[in-house]
């Protein structure tokens, strides 16, 4: 039993597939396979399970996974713990994380974190979800993750940095451009530009809603929040969307954004394995990404 038999495992068993593995390892379907045998030669037990689209781990399995992800972390962290003793300020950071989030969140504090530590390498990667950010924090491949704040992951610390006020973002002729704000139970059936509907902050703004007994009615989903904000602004619907930094100013824009205040804000932060275990160069960009946090915008 190896570290890289381990390593292949874990892969597969959040994968649920040897030829993904394979592909991204760069070998063959045959080569994962010969990891996995190893262990269940080792071990005694059957530990994956074979179905039409792929394998999953038996309950043997699922507690050797457990064991080897929670023992690989803790290698990975002190090895890089060690580079950083031996290097001082050098290192690398590596976030999950758009160019929506960054360009909204981050930008001082990226300013501000490549200034104090020169030689410590940032490193920002899109993940297509909540879930698979938590299960790259969970295999040490991803040290930090700014997320939509949502329910307890187990393994996962999750942290709130700021709450976004939701706003109704209207093109300037819209006959809602000028409201003040709006009562959430006055667009009850309004169509609106549809935010990711796996995503988080979707699932966020349509329990929202439900509190206040409002549905809405959906046009087709968009990608991020900004792609909303030019929808609306080019006149093909109506968007709601959290009051995130940066959003355009009333006047040097076509867009509108009118506040609705009963609907309870949206909480985006930081998700990590364990804060305790951070390395010094990721707990310093969390610190400065909060240091720099800005306020929601006043939305008119």
């Amino acid at each position: 039993m190896t570290l890289d038999d381990l390593r292949v495992f874990v892969a597969v068993c959040r994968a649920g597939s040897l030829s993904s593995v394979a592909r991204d390892l760069g070998c063959t379907q045959s080569a994962v396979s010969q990891h996995v045998r190893r262990l269940e030669r080792e071990t005694g037990v059957a530990l994956l399970e074979r179905q039409p689209r792929g394998v999953v781990p038996t309950q043997a399995g699922r507690l050797l996974e457990t064991a080897a992800a929670e023992g690989i972390n803790g290698l990975d962290l002190v090895v890089r713990q060690l580079r950083d003793l031996v290097d001082g300020h050098s290192g690398y950071v590596r976030v999950a994380t758009g160019a929506t989030t960054v360009r909204h969140f981050m930008s001082d504090a990226v300013v501000t974190f490549r200034r104090r530590h020169p030689k410590v390498n940032l490193e920002f990667r899109t993940v297509s979800s909540g879930r698979g950010s938590f299960d790259a924090l969970a295999d040490g491949t991803l040290d930090l993750a700014w997320i939509t704040v949502g329910p307890p992951v187990r393994g996962i610390e999750q942290r709130t940095v700021v709450d976004l006020p939701w706003l109704l973002a209207v093109r300037a002729d819209d006959p809602l451009a000028d409201r003040p704000h709006l009562d959430p139970a006055e667009l009850a059936g309004t169509r609106l530009i549809r935010l990711p509907p796996n995503s988080t902050s979707a699932a966020h703004l349509e329990a929202a809603c439900a509190e206040r007994g409002v549905r809405f009615a959906y046009e087709p989903s968009v990608a991020d929040w900004d792609t909303a904000l030019l929808l609306a602004e080019l006149g093909l619907g109506r968007a709601v969307v959290p009051a995130v930094p940066g959003l355009p100013v009333p006047g040097e824009s076509r867009v509108r954004l009118v506040p609705l205040p009963g609907l309870r804000p949206l909480p985006v932060g930081w998700a990590v394995r364990r804060w305790d275990a951070l390395s010094p160069p990721a707990r310093a960009f969390a610190d400065t990404v909060v240091e720099h946090r800005v306020a929601p915008p006043a939305p008119r």
